[in-house]
């Protein structure tokens, strides 16, 4: 998603690619992130699909605020710490939730 954010007039590219993923797993991770709205997304599973698959077309208003929320590394390590304590797995809402939930901390809100 960051790779993305950088895309100077917003469009992901067409030849959008992840170092040491293949196209299919980041086809794949392209729907998942379509279907939690942080994406717009041109799905494009066929018959011979081996999963389901999408292209990336732009980050959304909420794909945005989850980055704002995770760019932190301070953010980012108090939530995989607090997910640990947890049992180390959380829903996406959940961990969504306890990222902005830190932010707000960090800004006295």
């Amino acid at each position: 998603m960051f790779k993305l954010e950088a895309e100077p007039g917003g469009f992901a590219p067409q030849d959008f690619t992840i170092e040491d993923y293949l196209a299919d797993q980041v086809s794949y991770h392209v729907y998942l992130l379509g279907q939690a709205r942080l994406l717009e997304v041109e799905k494009n599973t066929n018959l011979v699909s081996s999963a389901p698959s999408a292209l990336a077309v732009n980050l959304t208003w909420e794909g945005h605020d989850f980055i704002d929320a995770a760019r932190s590394d301070t953010t980012w390590s108090r939530a995989i710490e607090k997910t640990k304590t947890v049992g180390g797995s959380l829903s996406f809402a959940v961990f969504k939730q306890l990222l902005e939930s830190i932010l707000k901390a960090q800004l006295g809100l």
